[in-house]
């Protein structure tokens, strides 16, 4: 087979172009109609193209989403994803006598709507339950590692330590774990049960230090002046919870999703 040689001005142009394709293809995701209503209604405040972009999401990437939930970035990771790169989701335990109600609808939800193979491909579900269950995958298996609004949890828990372990287990050396959570104001006390949602940006990235990660970037793009992070049920009383009832609820309309982090580590 002949060696084949690429001109300078023909190696640019594929350079620039490969990306391009990507960001088409994402923006051709995020504005599918077939994305549930109230989940394209926050696109405005969680931004999702430029979060993604922001992490270097590409096609070709394994990619592992810690906690979806009910799937709101799934909905736009899956699909991405399907063609050409894989989309692991580290959902909710179900083994065991004690599994809240909650979990158990939540996951059914998102296990069928996942199951439509022709739109979000084939979407592996790995158990996680820190500090127990951590595996994610094969070690140095995934390019990135996303987490989004759930930190607190972590924190509450006393398992982020035992989230970030797992995480950098099964990324690639250099690989990305993305961040977003609710961030409380840096001269304001820490609850340590974070029951308000909020934590400090600072501790996340002190965390994510000491479990071999290096702070590769951060970025204002889910940040929200408006929020003043002292909410009577913290977090939830803003959009989309609304909490505290409809009384209230233009006030909280008005401020929008909480003020966010968007953090980008490497794998040490």
């Amino acid at each position: 087979m002949p060696l084949i040689r690429l001109s300078a001005s023909v190696l640019v142009f594929v350079m620039l172009i490969v990306p391009a394709l990507a960001d088409d293809r994402l923006r051709e995701v995020i504005d599918d109609p077939d994305r549930p209503v109230p989940h394209s209604a926050r696109d405005d405040q969680r931004n999702p193209f430029e979060t993604l972009q922001f992490f270097g999401l590409q096609p070709e990437m394994t990619v592992v989403e810690l906690s979806p939930s009910g799937g709101w970035y799934t909905e736009i990771l899956g699909p991405y994803l399907k063609d050409d790169g894989q989309l692991i989701a580290a959902h909710w335990n179900m083994d065991g006598d004690n599994v809240p109600d909650f979990y158990i609808r939540i996951r059914g939800q998102f296990e069928e709507r996942i199951a439509d193979s022709d739109r979000f491909g084939n979407i592996e579900i790995v158990a996680f339950d820190p500090p127990e269950l951590t595996w994610l995958g094969e070690p140095g298996s995934a390019d990135m590692v996303l987490t989004f609004r759930n930190v607190h949890g972590y924190k509450r828990a006393g398992t982020f330590g035992d989230v970030l372990d797992g995480a950098h287990a099964v990324l690639k050396p250099g690989g990305v774990l993305g961040v977003v959570g609710h961030r409380l104001p840096e001269d304001r006390e820490q609850d340590p049960e974070a029951r308000s949602g909020y934590v400090h940006q600072s501790w996340v990235v002190a965390m994510a230090e000491s479990h071999g990660f290096r702070l590769d970037a951060s970025a204002e793009i889910n940040a929200n002046p408006r929020d003043t992070a002292d909410h009577p049920s913290g977090v939830w009383s803003l959009p989309p919870g609304l909490r505290e009832g409809e009384e209230t609820a233009d006030h909280f309309r008005a401020i929008g999703e909480s003020d966010r982090f968007t953090l980008r580590f490497v794998k040490r």
